[in-house]
């Protein structure tokens, strides 16, 4: 058995996990990370980190070091989409960039704030229950690399492991806005491909391709297909993402011209939401919300949630709200802020091409280069769905381009 209860425990210390451990350690409150990982060490992942992620880790005094480990900044995201080209600024005047780290840089960082915040981190940790006592999430038990089992108590077991949660499979919440798998998609990295600062996507029939710069001179390129298509492609990985690479010739041969570096990487994700909070307990991340990886927007998603959740936990930690007044809107405010995205993502993942009234819309954006610039943040996260599809909007953007 432990010593006396924590605050919170949070389960998982990447993305989600450990922002969410810090700023709760920031604000006083005694919290526990476990994670089954040792840190650094590598995840599957789109890496990018776009700018409203990167404020954050401005916020939080992280981003210095990220820019120390050698990342390059990203400023202009290009989309190839056959007919259509277009080359724009993701950002802002205070966030202009946007990175693509190594998860082994990005979570060694997260998790050394949240230790240095006052958390206790336990790596190597692997949670084997969550612990109920009437209805109520009272803690955690498992071992750690040791194999000493372990019991420990929290008023909040928070659950930032990933869609395949423990947490969440031990309160079985309830899930909405469902969709099935999409997209199947393959990445490795490259050497001697250069990026020169940009973000690339080229969209075909059935077909995604996607590259950008990180760390150590690589390049992340990543190649999809719909996940109809999954089971016939496994068998010969690196043929069927060269031969998606081809329906953009002149990209393909940059590839070519470059060295593989590393092995194929791949991921297939679900979508949906769960409702993320209950008695002792709260989802974090893809635990409580997740979507296809083709727009890149898990990592500030999570920076996003678990600035909320600890926000909410703080204000019922410390008496000055109501538990469930405060979960609530930390469940309302991720869902107003990510529903428009999310559908926009899931439209995209089909990889079907866009209608005509769309096509018209891009067509007229590709005249305008600050209307391409909102395309661009658009696919940012910075600008939602819901603004830049607006009737008001749609006129604006296609009148008079220039």
């Amino acid at each position: 058995m432990g010593g006396r209860p924590y605050d919170v425990i949070v389960i998982g210390a990447r993305c989600a996990g450990s922002p969410t451990a810090m700023l709760l350690a920031q604000r006083g409150h005694r919290v526990l990370v476990v994670d089954r990982a040792t840190f650094p060490s590598d995840t599957v992942s789109t890496h990018i980190v776009h700018p409203p992620g990167v404020a954050s880790l401005r916020d939080w005094g992280l981003l210095d070091g990220l820019v120390a480990s050698g990342c390059p900044a990203i400023h202009t995201y290009a989309f190839d989409l056959g007919p259509i080209v277009l080359a724009g600024a993701p950002g802002t005047d205070a966030s202009p960039v946007a990175y693509a780290p190594r998860r082994t840089v990005l979570d060694k960082l997260l998790v050394d704030a949240a230790a240095a915040a006052g958390a206790e981190v336990r790596e190597g940790f692997t949670v084997s229950e969550v612990r109920t006592e009437d209805g109520r999430v009272t803690g955690i038990r498992g071992h750690g690399r040791d194999g000493r089992t372990l019991t420990e108590r929290a008023r909040v077991v928070v659950g930032a492991d990933g869609w395949r949660s423990v947490v969440a499979a031990a309160v079985t919440p309830e899930a909405y806005h469902e969709k099935p798998r999409l997209l199947a998609m393959y990445y490795s990295y490259w050497s001697g491909l250069p990026m020169s600062g940009r973000f690339e996507t080229y969209l075909r029939p059935n077909r995604g391709i996607a590259a950008w710069p990180t760390n150590d001179d690589l390049t992340v390129v990543i190649a999809g297909w719909p996940y109809a298509e999954f089971g016939a492609n496994k068998a010969n990985v690196e043929e069927a993402f060269l031969r998606t690479l081809s329906l953009a010739p002149t990209f393909a041969e940059r590839v070519a011209a470059g060295t593989r570096a590393e092995r194929f990487a791949g991921m297939a994700t679900p979508n949906g939401f769960r409702h993320s909070w209950g008695p002792g307990w709260a989802l974090v991340g893809d635990a409580g919300y997740i979507k296809d990886p083709i727009t890149g927007q898990g990592i500030q998603d999570a920076f996003r949630d678990a600035t909320l959740c600890a926000a909410a936990l703080d204000a019922a930690l410390s008496g000055a709200r109501g538990y469930d007044e405060a979960m609530a809107d930390y469940e309302q405010g991720r869902d107003e802020h990510a529903l428009p995205l999310y559908e926009f993502t899931c439209d995209l993942a089909t990889l079907e091409p866009p209608p005509p009234e769309l096509q018209r819309l891009l067509a007229a954006v590709a005249g305008n280069q600050d209307a391409t610039d909102e395309f661009a943040r658009l696919n940012a996260g910075v600008e939602s769905p819901a603004e830049f599809f607006a009737s008001e909007s749609v006129a604006r953007l296609t009148s008079n381009p220039r």
